[in-house]
């Protein structure tokens, strides 16, 4: 019998050690915690996807997933990349930690910080723009410093586009740097493709562990220039040829993108374990027009209206998501970072503004948002289209810091702001609402703002 007693621990630690080997898998086969994979493209609203109504370009991949998956119809992001990024990457509103354009303080914590600390293999490909240190003042670090800034937010792996110092090409004959090291040999190469093939060596090389790949894509922002998908791209002196005509090769190459990973993805059996995600940072390019179903429909990157910040978004996860979902509630990019963490079984800290969407995510029912709050300062010098205040919203309306209040459901574009005179009781009612929640962030001096919230 002392034996046996004696034995039986022994027995149960071993065991224990044996099932934390096994990647913290279950019977089935599946590991507790699902793979992430984040995709977020530079500057494509809503309307360039054809699932959203666009008759420019053909997105059949992206389209086929959201048919099977979860369809937004109502995400809304920063208007402009880097304070998309900071807020996507932290969960927080831009008046608390957005400093500079170009930069990320070193002070913030990220997703990445939270799932490698919770187990998570993580890696980060596509366009950094996050080392912008000239930009602050009393801030410097030096190039050893910098080439390890994904690993001070939690990012174990990188190949990354818009690193350190002169960006480089970002398409045709790209400037990589890759774990520290510029990548040499690329001049036949395209940068998309360069990171993308990163990312799925990091999916096979962490395949038998949960893994978080956030992929911030080098498409489709300008210049626009050929694929290697476009005809022009079989000559080397027409590679760097910038026509607004590319931009549907542009968009159609970033749906091929799309189709390699999840190809990937399968061919590794990892399906049925991994949650992938698309969406964009931003606004169509303002100089483009987007030919849609309800009719023409100008790109709006870096303003405030739905032009700007409604984007595309889709999540796909076939062994959670049985029956397709067209979501037509709101989302913001600071609920990223709580519903990645609930997912990982990882508490979500305080001083997070963003929303779980945990339950909907994996297929289960969600408590909607009722209102989108955006803070927008670029912190950017130049150009007239560049707007700057606060929102509140819901899917119909929206107030700004301003006191301009617009029924979005009939002034998409808004150019008529609905004075208080021809407000109804329900509307007064709103508006109220939507200031006293304005109200609770703290006052803001914006950048060279006019009455109207639009650089000078």
């Amino acid at each position: 019998m002392k034996k046996t007693l004696i034995i039986l621990p022994l027995l149960l630690g071993v065991l224990s050690v044996f099932t934390s080997c096994l990647g913290d898998k279950t019977s089935s086969g599946k590991t507790d915690r699902p793979n992430i994979v984040l995709l977020m493209a530079d500057d494509m609203g809503f309307e360039c996807l054809s699932s959203n109504g666009c008759l420019s370009y053909s997105t059949p991949v992206l389209d086929d997933l959201a048919a099977r998956g979860i369809k937004f119809n109502y995400t809304i992001s920063q208007p402009l990349c880097t304070p998309s990024r900071v807020k996507i990457m932290t969960g927080k509103y831009n008046y608390r930690n957005y400093k500079a354009f170009t930069y990320l303080d070193p002070n913030e914590k990220t997703f990445g910080n939270y799932l490698k600390d919770a187990g998570y293999s993580t890696c980060v490909v596509g366009k950094w723009q996050l080392s912008g240190e000239d930009k602050v003042e009393g801030v410097q670090s030096d190039t050893a410093e910098l080439l390890v800034r994904p690993q001070h937010f939690g990012f174990e792996e990188y190949c990354l586009w818009n690193f350190i110092g002169q960006s480089g090409n970002r398409y045709a004959n790209p400037k990589i740097f890759q774990n520290g090291e510029v990548l040499g040999g690329l001049e036949n190469s395209y940068g998309p493709d360069v990171v993308s093939n990163y990312a799925m060596d990091f999916m096979e090389r962490n395949k038998d562990q949960p893994f978080f790949l956030y992929y911030p894509m080098i498409l489709v922002h300008s210049p626009f220039i050929p694929t290697p998908d476009s005809e022009e791209w079989s000559d080397p002196d027409l590679r760097q040829k910038s026509e607004d005509r590319f931009f549907k090769d542009m968009v159609e190459y970033t749906d091929k993108i799309v189709n390699t990973l999840v190809a990937k993805i399968e061919k590794l059996g990892l399906s049925e374990n991994t949650i992938f995600i698309f969406t964009a940072d931003n606004g169509t390019h303002v100089k483009l027009v987007t030919q849609t179903v309800s009719g023409p429909y100008p790109g709006g990157k870096g303003t405030m209206p739905d032009a700007g910040c409604h984007v595309p978004m889709l999540v796909y996860n076939p062994s959670e998501i049985i029956k397709p979902v067209v979501y037509n509630e709101l989302f913001e990019f600071s609920d990223f970072l709580p519903t990645f963490l609930d997912i990982a079984g990882v508490p979500v800290p305080d001083g997070i503004d963003g929303k779980s969407f945990s339950s909907l995510f994996m297929g289960e029912k969600q408590k909607p948002r009722k209102t989108v709050f955006v803070h927008y300062d670029p912190l950017k010098g130049g150009g007239s289209e560049r707007h700057y205040g606060r929102f509140v919203r819901t899917k119909e309306y929206k107030l700004y810091n301003d006191g301009r209040f617009y029924n979005l459901s009939k002034d998409k574009l808004e150019m008529n702001p609905i004075s208080d005179e021809a407000l109804s009781p329900e509307e007064v009612e709103l508006k109220i609402s939507f200031q006293a929640e304005l109200d609770t962030s703290p006052p803001h001096e914006f950048k060279q703002p006019s009455k109207y919230g639009k650089q000078k």
